[in-house]
């Protein structure tokens, strides 16, 4: 089974409090075998990196309006000046906001969609072919 990764390695901050941030690299990647999904590498200071997955539909969103409940959250923000995009993350192991340059999660979309139109996804799991094997036995 082929399929296509655009991936993309971009700093994120680890907003700590209004005045306290920290750098934490990260990487972002979309696979056309998971075409609903994003998936994001962060690498802090632990022994692992950190995996977050969660839906593209509600990065591209909380590039223009805040979206997500829950688990994600994300919406756009200014951070001196520059347009960012902010991420709430909500898991068991605790909570954190990450800050990333809105410019360049913008891009890695658009790269991410010119590879898998919105609304192309389904066609990319090959469902309706798998369907229409089983339904032809």
């Amino acid at each position: 089974m082929h399929y296509t990764v655009v991936e993309r390695e971009l700093e994120l901050r680890l907003i700590l409090s209004p005045e306290r941030s920290v750098p934490v690299p990260a990487r972002l990647e979309f696979r056309t075998d998971d075409p609903y999904a994003v998936h994001i590498t962060f690498h802090i200071d632990s022994e692992s990196p950190v995996y977050w997955t969660f839906s593209r539909d509600l990065l591209v969103e909380g590039v223009f309006r805040p979206c997500g409940h829950g688990d994600v959250r994300v919406w756009p923000s200014k951070s001196e000046g520059r347009s960012v995009v902010l991420m709430a993350l909500s898991s068991p192991d605790g909570d954190a906001l990450l800050e990333a340059p809105a410019a360049q999660v913008s891009a890695w979309l658009e790269r991410t969609l010119r590879v898998v139109p919105p609304g192309t996804e389904g066609e990319r799991l090959g469902i309706d072919d798998a369907l229409d094997q089983l339904l032809a036995q």
